[in-house]
């Protein structure tokens, strides 16, 4: 996938293209549904491009209002290329671009960079400073500049008979729920980061961890003990282990003051991923985060949760 961070990086000549336009936060399976329509336009030859943007909106137009994200822009990324998208522009989100007038966004982006011959937004899609664009105002833009939109409508789960939304996503992670977060995602949910050094205390106990950076991409679980993969994406291929992962704040040492993603990788005592990107994807929750009365009762615990993990994963 080619990936554009400005309409003038957008060669002359590019397109025809059909485009999606949202926010893609968490890149769903309401998204993909836009994404598949758009590739099934595209058929006869034309370039399917995302057009999207580097942080939510929110955080530039009302900051305490901005929920955190499902996903970070590499995740985005990586994410758009694996539902079949040929090019991403990913738009810095910022005063300029927040000010910019709906026309002028849609001259600028779609007809003179992507030479859009189709448009496909949601229903509640909005553009333009003041979010003056709606999908109206795009569909008589279009027949001035030539290309035609098409509003697609949500993908509901019938057994909720509720919206797929990243709120939705976010609201699942938060109670711990994996299994509904995976059923609205199409897939394990994950964070993304680099491995840094921790205090070490897991090694101590003979369970050494893994130990995500917190600026990590992604929105992480309610605190507990999840079964799941670490994926080394550093490297000319990617390695993917069994893990029981860990987060919360350590309570029953208690000298750990925020919250931290800590990756024990089954039976593997001498790994050395420090300073290596990883995938880490959340499978089952264990159990919740608890204090224990010393570190034999938590010793029995780990052994437990690793049993328990080494099962699910099994």
């Amino acid at each position: 996938m080619i990936v554009f961070r400005d309409p003038a990086e957008v060669p002359s000549g590019f397109g025809p293209s059909v485009v999606a336009i949202g926010k893609f936060d968490g890149v769903h399976t309401g998204h993909r549904a836009v994404i598949d329509r758009a590739r099934v336009e595209a058929a006869d030859g034309a370039q399917v491009v995302a057009v999207t943007f580097d942080r939510n909106p929110l955080s530039v137009l009302r900051p305490d209002r901005c929920p955190p994200d499902v996903i970070g822009p590499h995740q985005k990324l990586e994410l758009l290329d694996r539902a079949g998208v040929d090019a991403t522009l990913l738009l810095t989100f910022d005063e300029a671009r927040a000010a910019q007038p709906a026309e002028e966004f849609v001259r600028e982006v779609l007809v003179d960079a992507l030479a859009a011959r189709t448009v496909l937004v949601g229903r509640d899609f909005r553009f333009g400073a003041g979010g003056a664009g709606d999908p109206d105002l795009l569909e008589r833009l279009g027949e001035r500049d030539g290309f035609r939109v098409d509003v697609v409508d949500d993908v509901r789960a019938v057994h909720a008979d509720r919206r797929v939304s990243s709120t939705w996503i976010r609201e699942a992670l938060a109670a711990g729920d994996i299994a509904t977060a995976a059923r609205l995602l199409g897939r394990a949910p994950s964070v993304w980061g680099e491995v840094v050094h921790g205090l070490k205390r897991g090694r101590e106990l003979g369970y050494p961890t893994a130990n995500l950076s917190p600026d990590l991409e992604g929105f992480v679980p309610a605190d507990g003990v999840y079964a799941g993969w670490l994926i080394d994406v550093d490297g000319a291929r990617r390695i993917s282990y069994p893990a029981a992962i860990s987060i919360g704040t350590n309570p029953t040492f208690d000298d750990v003051h925020h919250r931290q993603v800590e990756v024990y990788v089954l039976d593997e005592t001498d790994l050395d991923l420090y300073g290596h990107h990883v995938e880490v994807r959340f499978v089952e929750r264990v159990r919740g985060m608890a204090a224990f009365d010393g570190v034999d009762a938590l010793l029995v615990q780990m052994a437990d949760d690793v049993e328990r993990v080494r099962g699910i994963l099994r």
